[in-house]
This record gives C-alpha cells, structure tokens and sequence, in this order.
C-alpha cells in the first residue's frame, strides 16, 4: 500500500534555490500556509512565486516575498499588499501581471500538456506588449505560454495515504490546477483517512498527481481566518 503521509522537512526537500513554485489559494481559502512557513523556515532563495495575488502583509506568500527569498512573482494583482507592491515600485521584486482568467488558463493549459493558448483578452493594452501575435481565422490573437512549475504548494480539506484529495467549498480555486502543472506536487492535509475511505465521485484531484502529503498538525492563527473565510 503506497503512503504518501511525511514530514514538512522531508517533503520541503523538493525545493531548491531558484525554483518555480506554485501555491494554491484565492486570498486565504485554499493557501498552504504551513508550507509556506515552512519554506520560510528551509531558507530556498532566488523563487519564482505563482500564485493568484501574494495575500496580505504578513501573512502567507507575502512572508517570503518580504524576506527577499522571491525573484519573482507571478499574479493577478497586488492590490492588498502595501508592502509587496512597494517593494515591486522600488525594484527589490519583479512582478509580472496576467488577468486572473488568463492565469488560471496558462495553468490549465500547462497541466494538460499544451505550449499555449491563444487570446485577444488583453490586445489592445500593455497587456500585449513584447508578446507574439498571429492570426488566426482572420483574427488578431496574442500567444501566451503555458505555465509549469518545479513544484506545486497547495491546501486540501481530506486526503487518504495515495494523495487523493478533498477541497473544502471555496478552498477549491487554484489547487486543482497547480496540482495537474508541476513536476512535484507537495498537499498539506486537514484531515486524513485510510485509502479506500473516500467516495470517488467526491475526489477533486486524484492521487496520481500528488508526490507528498503532509498532515497539518497546529492549527495557526491564519487557518482560523481560512475556516471564516471558505464559504
């Protein structure tokens, strides 16, 4: 029987100085916060962060950014984050935006094995700036990559010992994606269960895509707001 349960320093291993790293999350629900603590912990530097904004100050991915362990980051918008976005206008961070849809796209798209996808969202603005364009059926269309990464944080509800997992209500954003486009995929856990015990039609992301799964054990400050805010 595959276990797939460790230790936050056994599976924070698989993170290294220079990687990409995506973490799962809208705002607070579905943020691997013990993770990110822990990366914080391990010391990796020189990251190129993925994530849909870089939450608030002080809290969850902004605890990296403001340590200077981040290169880069890659979002939506900042627009929470005094202290990010200052750090981004004084040059200590670079930041590239991409509309949330186009985002989650890019992720998708990297997940199911494609190059890219095609898009005029964005065309007529500085979105498109440096960017190909072809056309297609007589259309203008931007190109955009698709998004992989070295290794994917993400936060799941349930899981059993094969890394099947659970997403609770609104924590369910971008993880399902992160979990499809990334070499490895590191689940922090609310719960776990005995493989078998999960209902298949109730599984969100099948265990083939998780590598290690760790058992949140102290519930935090953060996941007090998280439990508020998954609705």
């Amino acid at each position: 029987m595959i276990d797939k349960c460790t230790s936050i320093e056994k599976a924070l291993q698989s993170v290294h100085d220079g990687d990409r790293v995506m973490v799962g999350g809208f705002g607070v629900p579905g943020t691997p916060f013990t993770l990110i603590n822990g990366l914080l912990e391990k010391g990796a530097r020189g990251l190129t962060l993925i994530k849909n904004e870089a939450n608030e100050d002080g809290m969850g991915l902004s605890k990296l950014i403001e340590a200077g362990r981040a290169r880069k980051v890659i979002c939506s918008h900042l627009g929470l984050n005094v202290t990010v976005i200052g750090m981004m206008n004084r040059n200590e961070v670079e930041v590239e935006f991409y509309p949330q849809g186009i985002l989650a796209e890019k992720i998708r798209a990297g997940g199911a094995g494609l190059i890219g996808i095609l898009t005029d969202i964005g065309i007529d603005t500085i979105l498109s700036e440096k960017k190909q364009r072809i056309e297609v059926n007589g259309q203008n269309v931007l190109v955009e990559p698709a998004l992989r990464a070295d290794v994917a944080l993400i936060h799941a509800s349930v899981a059993d010992h094969f890394g099947n997992l659970i997403y609770e209500k609104s924590a369910r954003n971008f993880n399902p994606l992160m979990a499809t486009a990334a070499n490895i995929v590191i689940a922090e856990v609310e719960k776990i269960v005995e493989t078998g015990d999960l209902d298949p039609e109730h599984i969100h992301t099948p265990g083939a895509f998780v590598d290690h799964i760790v058992v949140i054990k102290e519930i935090t400050p953060e996941y007090g707001i998280l439990a508020h805010h998954a609705l």
